[in-house]
């Protein structure tokens, strides 16, 4: 009984870690360009966009498909790279354990 106690105070202390974790990523930020940095994404640990910068030169009328494009690579690069911080810091936590829903 003993041992489960101890197992229950070791998981409720994981789990305020990881809370707190959590709490300290959307803070922090990843960029991703796309077009020779002529687009780009800033991204929260949160898996939110916050920003998306555009030069001027990459704006044109008669090929907006590009432009889709373009915004579309560096959304999902900022969003890939924002996924990879947050497994990278909940894998110091739990040891590299697979935990699902991490």
């Amino acid at each position: 009984m003993n041992n489960m106690n101890t197992m229950m105070k070791q998981a409720q202390k994981l789990q305020k870690k990881m809370l707190k974790t959590q709490e300290e990523l959307v803070k922090k930020t990843v960029e991703a360009a796309s077009g020779g940095g002529m687009v780009k994404v800033i991204a929260n640990g949160g898996q939110r966009i916050e920003s998306i910068v555009l030069e001027k030169e990459v704006v044109d009328p008669e090929d907006i498909e590009m432009l889709q494009d373009l915004v579309m690579a560096a959304v999902n690069d900022a969003l890939k790279k924002s996924q990879d911080m947050v497994s990278a810091e909940m894998g110091k936590l739990t040891g590299g354990l697979n935990i699902p829903g991490l």
